[in-house]
């Protein structure tokens, strides 16, 4: 695989995890919903930044196995495209209805953590690092989109930036069309077709990374 080639790769399977609905954007919509959008913004830069830290040990962590031992290497793709088809499969299989944003439902923050924009920051943070699924993610993930000859850790790097960046993006997009978003992951079909294309996108990676040579 090129430097080209991973970083298209990632861009479309970044891209459809980040549209893909679930904690994070439960968590922001919910906020924007009932603490408007500068604590929503605060909880969005949290969360890119608990995914900047996971991100970082995944890279660093993964990167000196695969640089040490082609056979952590084998068995570090295996695992990965493992799990890429394990999660592709269950979206295909199981597709949700319709996504619970719980939007209006939350507590107001002033009431929970002290009302600041920190606060609001830190609830993302923490949302992020406490949560092992994005840690699982990131160390099966990651390792599969760095080409052959590349820094590990540098372009593992690169690849957490890039995904980061992404979930920003569609975060201000969320936080600038709260009612018309959140009414319409609540629609019949929406999200079972957004987790049918990334189910299939899932499982065509994890097949592809199986069979692909180092």
């Amino acid at each position: 695989m090129t430097t080209a080639q991973a970083l298209i790769a990632f861009g479309i399977a970044a891209g459809l995890l980040t549209i893909t609905p679930g904690l994070d954007t439960a968590l922001i919509l919910r906020t924007a919903a009932a603490e408007g959008w500068r604590r929503a913004t605060a909880v969005s830069v949290g969360i890119g930044l608990g995914c900047l830290v996971w991100g970082a040990a995944a890279a660093f962590g993964a990167g000196a196995l695969l640089v040490a031992s082609n056979t952590a290497y084998t068995v570090l793709k295996w695992a990965g495209a493992a799990y890429l088809v394990w999660l592709g499969v269950n979206l295909l299989r199981k597709p949700r209805e319709r996504f619970d944003t719980g939007a209006g439902e939350a507590p107001p923050l002033s009431k929970v953590l002290g009302g600041d924009l920190g606060a609001a920051l830190a609830k993302g943070l923490w949302n992020n690092l406490l949560n092992p699924k994005v840690g699982v993610f990131y160390v099966s993930f990651l390792p599969q989109f760095i080409p052959t000859g590349a820094n590990p850790a540098a372009f593992g790097l690169l690849l957490t930036t890039i995904h980061v960046v992404m979930g920003l993006a569609w975060a201000g997009g969320l936080i600038l069309a709260t009612a018309p978003i959140a009414k319409a992951l609540r629609k019949p079909g929406v999200v079972r077709w957004l987790d049918r294309v990334t189910g299939g996108v899932f499982v065509a990676f994890g097949v592809r990374i199986a069979l692909e040579r180092r």
